[in-house]
């Protein structure tokens, strides 16, 4: 059977199929690293020339998820590495969390839920959702999925990143100050990369405003953390809610506000989009294996 390594303890919905079709080493240690010919792993996970050195063999890292801002792309293109993602499967799921978090904080729900579990009934007035001015930046699968939820709602719809989609009628604004300046709650579904991190810094935060709402489902790496807990402190915006940190699973107690929710990066975690993301890893590696190219490819 094909040697391949996961660095991390695999899940039970990806386990069984993997083991069933391949010789699965969990964690480099023991493992016989110079036969490996797939490396397995989460979105968060680090693959750096030191690891590839250490993988002669290797020929695809297949990512149970769709972060892969800890992968040296450049190392792995340089040594003919072919890189595959579970992309799609769970576009819906991330969408639909990133929904709630909004209307969450809108709505104080997590905090009138601690409210009422601490025996109060009485709470400061919540903020109609409906009408709001949406900014999504990063408009792929993911932030066109967030920014359709939304159009229902929204006085408006707005989108920034790195091009404008001509297959869509809402606003492009390609500036992120400006896009923040221009919203009343700013999504962010962009890909995280060493070229934007802290994007989201003290200045986008100020433009964003005292009643705008920062809601993070993409990588904790986009915003300056600090930056954002002293506008939290300050009042420089209403509030955030969010399912990714800059250090997980530390979350600094200064984010632990009303105005605030958090959420463990759980933007996958249905039963109905583990099952696909593992299905479709297992896909990728035999298609790859099989001489194909794998369905996630990452191009």
């Amino acid at each position: 059977m094909i040697p391949i390594l996961s660095l991390s303890p695999l899940p039970e919905t990806l386990a069984p199929a993997l083991r069933e079709r391949y010789a699965v080493h969990v964690g480099a240690g023991g493992a016989p690293l110079p036969a490996v010919r797939a490396l397995v792993g989460g979105g968060s996970m680090t693959v750096d020339p030191a690891l590839l050195d250490r993988l002669p063999r290797l020929e695809i890292v297949a990512v149970h998820g769709v972060g892969h801002d800890g992968i040296d792309k450049a190392a792995l293109a340089a040594r003919g590495i072919v890189l595959a993602i579970t992309s799609d499967v769970l576009t819906e799921d991330v969408a639909d969390l990133a929904i709630g978090l909004w209307l969450a904080v809108e709505r104080r729900i997590a905090a009138n839920d601690r409210s009422v579990r601490a025996g109060g009934w009485s709470v400061p007035l919540a903020r109609r959702a409906s009408g709001r001015r949406i900014g999504v930046y990063g408009l792929g699968a993911i932030g066109r999925a967030i920014a359709a939820r939304a159009a229902p709602f929204a006085g408006e719809v707005l989108y920034g990143g790195r091009s404008a989609k001509p297959d869509v009628a809402w606003r492009f604004v390609p500036d992120l100050t400006a896009l923040a300046a221009a919203s009343d709650v700013l999504f962010l579904a962009a890909a995280a990369d060493a070229g934007n991190a802290g994007v989201v810094d003290a200045a986008v935060l100020t433009a964003l405003g005292t009643g705008g709402v920062l809601i993070n489902v993409a990588r904790g790496l986009l915003v300056d953390q600090p930056a954002l807990v002293a506008a939290l402190a300050s009042g420089t915006i209403a509030g955030a809610g969010l399912d990714v940190f800059a250090d997980e699973p530390s979350v600094p107690a200064a984010l632990h506000r009303d105005t605030v929710v958090l959420s463990p990066h759980q933007g996958s975690a249905t039963t109905e989009a583990r099952a696909a993301m593992a299905a479709m890893a297992v896909a990728n590696l035999d298609a790859h294996f099989a001489g194909m190219p794998p369905p996630g490819l990452l191009r």
